[in-house]
């Protein structure tokens, strides 16, 4: 993450990979990114969702499976 802005300057959209490749090194790695990501998506769920799709998160795919399965589920109760 601190070599973003450097490869920013460069054209192309580099310094954003380079960025998001940092964050995800960062939330697999340290509990205090853990706890203050957790604390981000119970604040803004849908950004959240929107995050774990962009790292390509195992659990999101599961949670996203269980809502849509649970979504179906109420839709036919009605």
């Amino acid at each position: 993450m601190a070599a973003s802005p450097l490869v920013g300057v460069l054209p192309g959209p580099g310094g954003i990979i380079v960025f998001a490749a940092g964050l995800a090194l960062t939330l697999k790695y340290s509990e205090w990114a853990k706890r203050q990501y957790v604390r981000f998506k119970r604040a803004h769920p849908n950004k959240g969702r929107w995050a774990d799709w962009g790292l390509r998160r195992s659990s999101a795919r599961r949670r996203e499976a269980l809502r849509k399965h649970r979504e179906a589920n109420s839709a036919q109760g009605d």
